[in-house]
This record gives structure tokens, sequence and C-alpha cells, in this order.
């Protein structure tokens, strides 16, 4: 089928549906985290209003924060490695289907909880729980999903991306709605965690609407062993038209030479073999940035940043700040860094030095260890004005976006098309390693607090 007479996605749909799609996968962590200050009520037994009871920041006695993240990334990065060898046996449908109706379930039964008495021991083993089992299944959700996005277009990968920084947006936005409202905070819990059971159930829909559209199947479709050398030739044709449009040389050179081969007949006859170490060898430095990048956010958010308390005497912006200049703020800034890749990509997928500019962002560890944290012990706070925290979490965060974003929109750039799939999968693979280095780095830097 030539380019002209391809199915045409209108209206946006099927763009549309990955940004739902991205927007569902990162829903269950982000209405996780920015619910601590109910979490922390519910482990304190009840004896403080919510947030702080218009004073500090609760201590956090079960040392929650840390836990939370601590297992929200193992299960990740466990279930990451599964996938990558259940997909073999596992049909997608089921995989992906599967793995959002055990969500939407898992939701239900933390929005239960909200009205369930119980203590503050057994609730916080039903919450960890959860939390364990709720983000396995993302895990497995966010491997399939990557794996169906290296069928479309690269565009879709970076809506896809996109939806992923709205969801903590979405989150926080909630979290401000329902303490707004007025309401008591079971009501106000109640329908926070109502929200993501709308919102998972809307991406199930759109994920069993993308098997109906036209343009969607005809992508689909190149999965199939008859089109494979003609998809190959398509993408490449468009690879070498785009760097011929942005003038980049070195993706003109690759598409040159993918395409004598395609023409030679060399590529797509058959179902070639994928050598991981040979992918990993072409990767590494991508694979190595997206570590780098998530051990230092996760290491101090939210496990140090969410115990950050105003300086300003006002009971209802002591309420409103951690919502909002922790929370609101990171996944704003996170979105928007996460978007400018989309127009730019600096430094260039030969970027050797790359990770040393991801570990730049080391100095904001420190940096957060020294603001106002009413549990400090052996540290005292030099950056005491709400100010210089708003300023810090503006660059983390934007900073965090473009250097996630950035090497899972390179590595593709990196390998032939047939090992595209390999590279998701590691890249995956990485991002939650990442996640897990950063949630085990956070107890050590909570101690030192």
């Amino acid at each position: 089928m030539s380019r002209m007479d391809e199915p045409q996605d209108k209206f946006h749909f099927v763009t549309i549906i990955f940004l739902i799609l991205g927007l569902g996968t990162l829903l269950p962590w982000n209405f996780f985290i920015t619910a601590i200050p109910y979490f922390h009520y519910q482990l304190s037994g009840n004896n403080a209003t919510l947030p702080n009871n218009g004073t500090t920041p609760q201590r956090d006695e079960f040392n929650f924060n840390n836990w939370m993240t601590l297992l929200a990334q193992l299960p990740l990065l466990l279930c990451t490695l599964l996938n990558s060898f259940i997909y073999q046996w596992i049909p997608e449908r089921v995989r992906i289907a599967g793995s959002m109706t055990a969500i939407l379930s898992l939701f239900i039964f933390t929005a239960v909880l909200v009205k369930v008495n119980m203590s503050p021991q057994r609730f916080f083993d039903l919450t960890m729980a959860t939390i364990w089992f709720i983000n396995a299944f993302c895990a497995i959700l966010q491997g399939s999903l990557f794996g169906l996005l290296t069928l479309f277009p690269q565009r879709y990968s970076s809506m896809f991306l996109s939806g992923q920084g709205m969801a903590g947006t979405f989150a926080a936005l909630a979290m401000l709605l329902s303490m707004s409202s007025g309401a008591d905070h079971g009501t106000t819990a109640l329908g926070y965690f109502i929200t993501p059971c709308v919102g998972t159930f809307i991406s199930i829909v759109c994920y069993f609407l993308l098997y109906r559209v036209d343009f969607a199947k005809h992508y689909l479709s190149k999965s199939t062993a008859n089109s494979a050398k003609t998809y190959e030739l398509e993408t490449k044709t468009e690879l070498l038209h785009q760097g011929e449009e942005n003038g980049d040389a070195a993706g003109q050179k690759k598409a040159v030479l993918l395409l004598k081969e395609a023409e030679a007949g060399g590529v797509g006859e058959e179902k070639q073999t994928v050598s991981v170490c040979t992918v990993l060898r072409k990767i590494w430095v991508m694979a190595l940035t997206i570590v780098i990048t998530f051990g230092v956010t996760l290491s101090v958010f939210p496990a140090i940043t969410a115990g950050v308390a105003t300086s300003v005497d006002s009971e209802g912006w002591r309420d409103f700040f951690t919502p909002v200049c922790c929370f609101l703020i990171f996944n704003i800034m996170d979105w928007i860094g996460r978007s400018i890749t989309t127009k730019i990509l600096w430094p260039g997928p030969d970027c050797k030095y790359l990770p040393l500019l991801a570990a730049s962002r080391f100095i904001f560890i420190p940096l957060f260890m020294f603001c106002n944290i009413p549990d400090h012990v052996y540290l005292h706070t030099f950056f005491y004005n709400d100010a210089w925290f708003i300023i810090f979490m503006i660059l983390f965060s934007v900073s965090n976006g473009y250097f996630v974003s950035l090497p899972m929109c390179l590595a593709p750039k990196k390998v032939l098309p047939h090992e595209s799939e390999t590279t998701g999968a590691l890249m995956t693979f990485f991002l939650a390693l990442g996640l897990s280095v950063g949630a085990g780095l956070s107890f050590g830097f909570k101690a030192l607090l």
C-alpha cells in the first residue's frame, strides 16, 4: 500500500487514544503519591485533621513515603523483566486488557478502604500490598504498550509519553479539587480514589476502540510476516524524508543505508534474530542516562520533598503547600520538560556525555535536604523561604522530564527497525531499574536528615 493510499488518522482519534493510554499507565502511581496527606492521616490513628491540623507535616512514623516508593518500583522492575518473557506466550490483548482490569479492581478496593475502620498497622499492610500488586500490573501494561507503539510512527510514542507526563498533573488537580470541596476527609478521599477508577475504565474502552479504527489496524497489521518488508521500506522512506527536512546528516545517512539494504532484499524477507548484547552496545548511553535521571529523582521525590514545610504562617496555605508546591509544580514542569523533546533533541543520539549532563542533577539532593524540613536531626535548614523550594522544584522537574523523554526518543534512532521491540523492552527495564535505585537511595538520604 502506498503512502497516499494509507488510511488517515481522522480527527487525530488514534493520537488521542495513545494520549489517554499514556495517562492511564501512570495514573496509579501518581494518585498514590499525591494522596500522601490522606495516608498519613489514616496512619496517625485519625487523631489529626486532614492534612496536618494547620501546623507542620505529621511525622512519618511508618516511613510510609520511603516504603511506598520502594514497593512501587520493585514490582515495576521485576515485572518488566517478566514481561520480556511472557509476551511470547500470552497474547498482547490479554496482557494489556487484563492488567487494566486488575488495576481498576485494585483502585476500587482502595476506595472501599476509605470507609473501613481498622488499625494503622493493618491499614499500612493492606496499602503496601495494594501498591505492590497495582504497580506489578502497571509494569506489564507499560511494557506491553511500549511494544505496541513500535508498530506506529514515532510521533505516537511522543504522544504516549506526553500522556504519561499529564498523569501527575491530573492527579494533583484532582487532589486540590477534593480538598477545596469542603467535605469531610472520608468523602474527600472517596471522591479522589473514584476518579482513577473512571480514568482506568476509559483507558480500557479506548484500548478496545483502537482495534476498530482503520488507521490503527493498518499499522497493527505491520506485525505480520507478509507485510514486514513493505512496512520497513515505508518507514525508512519516512526517515529519509524527515532527515532531509530537518537537515539531520546522521539520520539521512542511516536512512539511505537502510533503503539500500531493503531494496537489495536483505531486510524483511524473514524474521531476523536480535542480539540483546548488540542492542545494548548501541543504546548503553541512553540506558545509563535514564537510570541516573530516575535514580536522582526518586531518591528525594516524594520521600524528602513531601516533608518540606512552608514558612508562611497561614493555615490555609499550610494545607495546600505540599499538594501545590511539591506535586502540582513537579508534574506540570515535568510535563513541560517531556514536551520540549517534541521540538528539540539536544544533544543528539551520538553524544557520549549525556549521562554526565543527567548526573549534574545530583546537586538537587543536598538542596532539597537543606530546605525547611521539621524532621531535621543531623542537618540544619539553609533554605527557609518557600521561594527557594519552589525554584528548586521547577528546575528539578523540568530537567527530570527532559532527561527522561530524551533517551526514550533517541534510543530507537541508534538501532535497526527489527531491533526496535528489543530496544523498547530494554529501555523500559532500565527505566524501572532507575526508579528502584532511587527508591532504595531514599532510605539513606531520609536517615541523613
